[in-house]
């Protein structure tokens, strides 16, 4: 049972992977997606940040495929197994749905974040860069990925002042970041919300918004206090 885990961690890893080549991709919401047509979203990320899926699918593919003839029968990896199956068999059937049904897609999502956050926290510090190091910059990019989407969800269906809302989904984006990494300090997963920041800083850039600017760059600071001070 143990290495037939194994076999499913990766054919789950190649699956998700090939998500994006079995449909048409995913870029973000369509504005007709909704009641209420969402236009350049103040939180969500220019579209270049969206190339970090590429680095996030190949590290996932390798891990697992190192787990499965490196380290097929470890019970420290074999922690992480289930929860890391569950949340990319449900994000190898995530792009199909999110062109469908913006609703379900945004409660995938979370799934998808809190099953990765489980594989996460069950990660050993052994073997880091092959477990711990990849499921983490994929959990950090759902992080990001999941408050998006339901900000968007919200003001599409009609919520308002959009602005405030975004923010609003920003600040509990930052907020929940700052204590999966008070619990699990790690690099990458540090590294992959400060891409998604970026984004958000460069898509509020023309026409400017100060707030949207402002707050990214600030979440950017406190998350990555600790690490300076910790290396002082």
């Amino acid at each position: 049972m143990i290495r037939m885990k194994a076999i499913l961690t990766f054919t789950a890893a190649v699956a998700f992977a090939l998500s994006p080549w079995l449909s048409t991709g995913f870029n973000g919401f369509s504005p007709d997606q909704f009641p209420v047509p969402q236009t350049d979203p103040p939180i969500q990320p220019a579209g270049w940040a969206f190339s970090i899926w590429g680095l996030i699918y190949a590290w996932l593919i390798f891990s697992a495929g190192y787990g499965l003839f490196k380290r097929d029968e470890d019970p420290a990896w074999d922690r992480t197994r289930w929860p890391l199956i569950a949340s990319l068999v449900v994000g190898a059937a995530w792009i199909p749905v999110a062109n469908i049904s913006p609703i379900w897609a945004t409660v995938l999502i979370w799934v998808m974040w809190g099953t990765a956050l489980i594989a996460l926290l069950h990660t050993p510090l052994t073997d880091r860069w092959w477990l711990r190091a990849p499921v983490a910059l994929y959990c950090g990019w759902l992080t990001a990925a999941s408050s998006v989407a339901t900000a968007v969800l919200a003001t599409g269906y009609g919520a308002t002042p959009v602005l405030t809302i975004h923010a609003a989904f920003l600040i509990g984006a930052l907020a929940l970041a700052s204590i999966v990494l008070r619990i699990l300090p790690e690099i990458t997963y540090l590294l992959v919300l400060v891409w998604a920041l970026i984004g958000i800083v460069v898509s509020n850039l023309a026409p400017a918004e100060p707030l949207m600017i402002a707050l990214p760059v600030i979440g950017m600071g406190l998350l990555g206090l600790p690490f300076v001070l910790k290396r002082s």
